[in-house]
């Protein structure tokens, strides 16, 4: 057998992948770990923060947990895609997840809330990778029509976190103590074993050619992002508390203004080095699907924020009960996530998801706008049930775009890029619409007030001596007595609703009810937009490979082209398309010696 020579590469040797199909589908497994991970910490927080925030002496330091730990797994999102690309997805993703369980162990054992939200940021600078990096990843190893397929599993983990973060937190903030610990650090501590078993997939199955390109880190570009991004964070977390008009809100729109042109002007400078490369703007595809991506994440944050708030206040829910409620959300975003990942599979369409997702979100939105607080709850559980099956058919589709629409090498700065505006979407969406809920409802309060016939109740219940004798009216009857307050008797604490008379309750109710229909508006005017938008949304043919063989061809190619130039009567260098196969110069068969 004549030997091979062994500067050749073998033509067929891209179709050996370096990974089999189990590994992958191990690996598959221990990315949707991660994912569930970064997704749980997100809400896990909020139905034991109050028992937190009492044992650690902090309630009105509360904020500072959440922002911090936003804050952080925003702004890092982009740099874990471009550091991914440079140095290869496997180590930073360990990294990512080695982070997330060392700030989860911190977390555990704050002594304070000043420690316990350093702790978190900690924890948020593991999460922003967990949050971009599977996706990458995936597009690595599984070809575009796959990637459809199993990216609805993905965001089905994402929904079925979202409904049991609330319960695990309350579940362990209800426990006194959990060997010989309180129970409310069980809440961080819980994320352990989770994350040890993703780390102890990716770490023995993960496998992608290695990185080994000599190339600048733009430095600047990620400190002159933090300058840009972090105090338009804290202003859209704060500003409701600040004032928007304060000095300290104009000071961050100021600084953040100045480090987002600068942010500009130094990726300009920086070309294909560049932290979030201007050229993939270029691409129509990118730019249209990254809009469409911020339209979808202020869509998406400000239902998702709101719905809760209603089924707890209006309809008289606890966190968990409200969280149980939200399933018709989470179940429409899993059937719609994985029928159109199914549906791309199979024909490798996906142009017109986004039309149609946006205008099940419009529909969703124009049945939210309708609520009162008497309607019945299945008005507001179809219109969860509409706004999931719209957000499942855009949140899978904008990412294949985004990827399918760079080169293999630009993969994870597109990915987290993509994410990454999305976050900044649901951030301002969910600065816009609790502004507004809380800056109407001293207004809608007074109106409903003002309503004959809630009037007429409420003053028959107030010379009811069994209501005024009610230990249960107690608070709400202090209120009354002082028609000052009620403008702002529910900005704080909204519990006395709870047990009050009905009657006593129900100006409150509906003047809540109606502050909540202009950040349901606002949400269906952004979402409109975003339908008109989509009609220009151009989606090219997906790629039969995957990024990972892609490279691994290209790499074959190279090597090949190198063995033909130096190989005895060779012509002259040989000339190559990204697209066709190697042609030598003065035409003939590519094969032909």
């Amino acid at each position: 057998m004549p030997q091979r020579d062994p500067r050749s590469v073998e033509p067929t040797e891209p179709d050996a992948p370096l990974m089999s199909r189990r590994q992958i589908m191990l690996v598959l497994v221990g990315l949707m770990m991660a994912m569930f991970l970064s997704s749980l910490s997100q809400t896990v927080v909020g139905t034991s923060m109050r028992t937190i925030a009492d044992d650690l002496h902090g309630l009105d330091l509360q904020v500072w947990v959440v922002t911090a730990f936003l804050i952080v797994s925003t702004i890092v999102t982009p740099i874990y895609g471009k550091l991914s690309d440079i140095f290869g997805r496997r180590p930073l993703f360990i990294i990512a997840i080695v982070l997330f369980l060392v700030g989860s162990i911190a977390c555990s054992f704050a002594q304070d809330m000043v420690q316990l939200a350093a702790f978190r940021a900690l924890q948020g600078l593991g999460a922003g990778g967990l949050m971009s990096l599977p996706l990458t990843i995936m597009g690595d190893v599984l070809s575009p029509r796959e990637r459809a397929k199993y990216q609805g599993y993905f965001l089905a983990v994402f929904g079925i976190s979202s409904i049991i973060g609330p319960l695990i937190g309350g579940l362990f903030a209800g426990t006194e103590q959990i060997l010989f610990l309180d129970g409310w650090r069980w809440v961080f501590l819980f994320n352990l074993p989770i994350g040890a078993a993703a780390l102890w997939m990716v770490w023995h199955y993960l496998h992608l050619p290695a990185h080994h390109e000599r190339v600048r880190i733009d430095w600047w570009g990620a400190a002159l992002l933090v300058m840009g991004v972090v105090p338009l964070l804290l202003v859209g977390e704060q500003g409701r508390e600040w004032g928007w008009g304060s000095i300290t809100s104009i000071a961050c729109y100021g600084i953040g203004a100045v480090g987002i042109a600068l942010f500009i002007w130094v990726e300009s400078r920086m070309g294909d080095a560049a932290l979030i490369p201007l050229k993939l703007f270029r691409n129509r595809t990118f730019s249209m699907a990254t809009l469409l991506g911020v339209f979808t994440g202020f869509g998406m944050f400000a239902g998702m924020m709101m719905i809760p708030f209603v089924l707890q206040i209006v309809h008289g829910m606890n966190p968990t009960e409200a969280g149980l409620s939200t399933l018709p959300m989470i179940l429409g975003l899993m059937i719609a996530s994985i029928g159109s990942g199914q549906v791309i599979a199979r024909t490798g369409r996906y142009g017109f998801f986004p039309v149609i997702g946006l205008a099940v979100m419009a529909i969703a939105y124009g049945v939210l706008v309708t609520l009162q607080y008497d309607s019945p709850l299945w008005v507001l559980l179809v219109g969860q049930l509409l706004l999931g099956l719209g957000l499942g058919q855009l949140m899978q589709t904008l990412t294949i775009a985004s990827q399918n629409s760079v080169e293999p090498k630009d993969m994870g700065v597109a990915t987290s890029s993509s994410t990454f505006f999305r976050q900044l979407g649901g951030t301002a969406g969910v600065a816009v619409v609790f502004s507004m809920l809380f800056s109407r409802l001293p207004e809608t309060l007074q109106t409903s007030f003002g309503r004959q016939d809630l009037r007429a109740d409420l003053d028959a219940a107030l010379q009811d001596p069994a209501v005024l004798a009610d230990p249960g009216n107690e608070r709400i009857l202090g209120i009354l007595q002082n028609p000052s307050q009620i403008g702002g008797a529910l900005n704080e604490d909204s519990s006395f609703l709870n047990t009050a008379d009905p009657r006593l309750t129900a100006p409150f109710l509906d003047g809540f009810s109606n502050a909540t229909s202009g950040p349901f508006w606002v949400a269906l005017a952004v979402v409109g937009i975003a339908l008109v938008l989509a009609f220009f949304f151009k989606a090219p043919p997906l790629r039969q490979k995957s990024a990972m063989e892609e490279a691994m061809q290209a790499r074959a190619e190279r090597a090949q082209l190198e063995a033909d130039a130096s190989a005895p009567g060779s012509v002259g260098p040989p000339v190559t398309t990204s697209s066709n196969p190697v042609i030598r110069p003065g035409g003939g068969d590519p094969g032909a010696p």
